[in-house]
C-alpha cells in the first residue's frame, strides 16, 4: 500500500483568465483599430462623395481596414465628357444632369447608428480591458510587453 498525497486539481479558471489576459493584450490594438475604422466606414467617411472629400488619414485608415494597405488609392482617370453642342437645347442639358439620390430608408439609418454605438462600445470596453490588464492584474509587466508587441508587430508588417 502506497501513501500518496491527494492531487490538487488544476486551477482551470486561473489558467483561462491568464490566457485571456495574454491574448487580449496582443489583439487589443487591432481590435481598437478595427472598431474605430469600421465605425468610420459605417457612414462611408473614407470615400469621396459629392461635396465631400475625406481627410487623407481617414482614407488611409479605411484602406488599411479593408485592404491591409496604409496608402491612398490611386486616382481614377476622370471620364471624358462629350463636348456640349452650342446649339443644344436647354432641355437636353437639363436632362443630362443626374437625379439626386433618394434618402436612405429608416431601417438603414437606424442600423448605421446602432452599429456606430456598437463600435463606440467596443472601443470603450477594449480600453477598459487594457487598463485592467496593465494596471490591476498580477501580470502587469507581461501585459505591458504583450500590449507593446500587439501594437508594434502590425505596424512592422505594414512597413514590410
Amino acid at each position: 500500500m502506497t501513501d500518496t498525497a491527494p492531487r490538487k486539481p488544476i486551477a482551470w479558471p486561473m489558467l483561462i483568465r491568464q490566457g485571456h489576459l495574454f491574448l487580449g493584450m496582443i489583439i487589443a490594438p487591432s481590435i481598437l483599430m478595427f472598431a474605430i475604422t469600421g465605425g468610420l466606414q459605417i457612414f462611408r467617411l473614407q470615400e469621396s462623395h459629392e461635396g465631400y472629400t475625406p481627410p487623407p488619414i481617414v482614407e488611409k485608415l479605411g484602406r488599411m481596414h479593408m485592404d491591409q494597405v496604409f496608402a491612398l488609392k490611386k486616382p481614377r482617370p476622370a471620364p471624358v465628357a462629350a463636348p456640349a453642342a452650342a446649339d443644344a437645347p436647354a432641355a437636353a442639358v437639363e436632362a443630362a444632369r443626374p437625379e439626386p439620390k433618394p434618402a436612405p430608408p429608416l431601417s438603414k439609418v437606424l442600423l448605421q447608428w446602432f452599429f456606430t454605438l456598437v463600435a463606440v462600445g467596443l472601443v470603450l470596453s477594449t480600453l477598459m480591458g487594457v487598463w485592467m490588464g496593465v494596471m490591476v492584474s498580477r501580470w502587469k509587466i507581461t501585459a505591458r510587453w504583450l500590449l507593446l508587441a500587439g501594437t508594434v508587430l502590425p505596424v512592422l508588417m505594414l512597413l514590410v
